[in-house]
């Protein structure tokens, strides 16, 4: 994997070594390892770009640059996420003796907004999963591509990198491999099933060497990769006449939406999401409210008494429940 660029390996000492540490032992994704590249590559940033050696800067330096970085007007997500690239890279520089104190270990910057994920409502759903109608080698691709990406939730990454040996079609199980290389159990539904039985003999006839076993390729025969991926969610959203700006991550959130709204457990969601702390889950149960009322409603001993607001100043009477009851008697 080319990560990182030879400019960076001038001006920031262990960088290389650093990033192959990523890949290598913490099975970092392609993605993160090109982030964190080119978040520890403007560390030479406060020598003015010339070569830098991590053990010269301080932690007054660390922060102006930090600063300087807000300054820009970068979101603070992305400050964030490189106040974290260096902070990892501190912490692999001091454990491996390369340099005798963290000056990172004080930054700080202000915590991202969390922004509540976008979930698609069932009706755009079903226009979107409709979209490539056709029964020719995209179409039925883009067809089971679409279709497995919402019944199993999946990542764009872990969409691309899936194999034919991960699909047990029989069971409606497959194995995923998630951020961090860690392996999990995904479910098919029978609309997935369905859309990849149509797939597999298209497939099959247009695989090309050593890249037969992946689920997913284009016409040549080779894989589809994630650009590609997001290619076709943007042709299917024209055809089905949405808005711009529905991602294949939409779909991993419609997934989680979906199943909170109809009953599904928080800690079920977070296993079939894969996702290694509950509150990266718990996101989603503040985009179902009307679920949360239902179930407040449907539990909660006192939910049900319902009042009536108050009118020109006339007082709150109750409409039901126990009180009620006990007003008509004292009459």
């Amino acid at each position: 994997m080319c990560y990182a660029p030879g400019r960076m390996l001038r001006v920031v000492k262990h960088a290389a070594a650093y990033l192959r540490h990523l890949e290598h032992a913490r099975g970092a994704s392609e993605h993160t390892v090109a982030a964190y590249s080119r978040d520890i590559a403007q560390l030479s940033e406060p020598h003015g770009g010339t070569a830098c050696d991590p053990a010269q800067l301080t932690t007054a330096l660390l922060k102006g640059h930090v600063v300087k970085l807000l300054g820009r007007g970068l979101s603070r997500a992305s400050v964030a996420r490189h106040v974290s690239a260096v902070r990892g890279f501190y912490r692999w520089l001091l454990a491996t003796g390369r340099v005798a104190a963290d000056p990172s270990c004080a930054l700080r910057v202000p915590r991202p907004r969390r922004n509540l994920p976008r979930a698609l409502s069932n009706e755009d759903l079903q226009r979107l999963l409709a979209a490539p109608a056709g029964d020719g080698f995209v179409d039925t691709r883009d067809r089971a591509v679409l279709e497995v990406l919402y019944s199993a939730g999946m990542r764009v990454a872990e969409l691309a990198g899936l194999e034919l040996e991960s699909i047990d079609a029989a069971g409606g199980v497959v194995r995923v491999l998630g951020k961090g290389r860690k392996e999990r159990l995904c479910f098919l539904g029978r609309h997935a099933l369905e859309a990849l039985e149509e797939w597999w003999p298209l497939r099959t006839a247009t695989a090309r060497g050593r890249e037969r076993k992946r689920v997913f390729i284009n016409r040549l025969g080779t894989p589809l990769s994630d650009r590609s991926i997001r290619r076709i969610l943007e042709r299917c959203i024209r055809r089905a006449g949405l808005p711009r700006g529905i991602s294949p991550h939409t779909l991993r959130h419609t997934f989680a939406t979906h199943l909170l709204s109809a009953g599904a457990g928080l800690k079920e969601v977070q296993e079939m999401l894969g996702h290694s702390q509950l509150s990266s889950t718990q996101i989603y149960t503040h985009v179902t409210p009307s679920h949360l009322k239902k179930v407040y409603e449907a539990a909660h001993p006192r939910a049900r008494l319902t009042r009536q607001l108050p009118r020109d100043g006339a007082s709150t009477t109750p409409t039901s429940g126990p009180r009620s009851a006990r007003t008509k008697s004292a009459r």
